[in-house]
């Protein structure tokens, strides 16, 4: 089987789709396959399902898409300081490969977006930490060899890259946030070159 990184995000008005698809060309920049997959909305009806494939975007993710990744890339945005019930929702389904530690010793990384500089992106960066510690994963940042998190005015932080997309979600990515969400991509990709020699 190729080896490939997973890219997994859940993204409600595109910015973190956006920094999903910029992380994946990182990678790519590398020579490692990528695949981008998405969760599902969680809806406040109990009887209604997504169905199991988007009617548009990119696809939802299986456990099979994460037990076989050789690296991740993981991306919610932010809630009140916290991944999005949507991401925390795929994750508490993850046991049966926390379970045969299908994911211990691959490298991993997250992202976030928000609203404005202080809807919480590094707690919500810290948040999607936990579960991927449970799985035995080693988690990288964003070290300050990159120009850019020291220069940026919006988003970037060490603990991975990161975007203010503004209060009506109307605010393109900087050139800075770009630019980090691509380091970051490069960095996890020559991990996994490598973890994977």
């Amino acid at each position: 089987m190729q080896s490939y990184v997973l890219v997994l995000y859940y993204s409600k008005y595109g910015s973190t789709k956006e920094m999903a698809h910029l992380i994946a060309n990182g990678v790519e920049a590398t020579g490692v396959a990528v695949k981008i997959r998405t969760v599902p909305n969680v809806s406040t009806v109990v009887q209604s399902a997504e169905p199991s494939i988007p009617e548009e975007g990119d696809i939802y993710c299986t456990l099979d898409d994460l037990a076989h990744c050789s690296g991740l890339a993981l991306g919610s945005p932010t809630r009140f300081g916290n991944m999005a019930a949507e991401m925390k929702y795929f994750w508490d389904q993850t046991t049966s490969l926390w379970l045969n530690g299908a994911l211990h010793d691959k490298p991993a990384c997250v992202f976030t977006s928000s609203g404005s500089m202080h809807g919480g992106q590094e707690s919500t960066l810290l948040t999607m930490m936990p579960p991927l510690f449970h799985h035995g994963m080693m988690l990288m940042g964003l070290p300050n060899a990159h120009p850019a998190l020291s220069n940026t005015k919006s988003g970037g932080t060490p603990y991975g890259a990161s975007h203010v997309s503004g209060a009506r979600h109307d605010q393109m990515l900087s050139q800075e946030e770009k630019s980090l969400c691509e380091e970051q991509g490069k960095r996890l990709g020559e991990m996994v070159k490598k973890l994977n020699v």
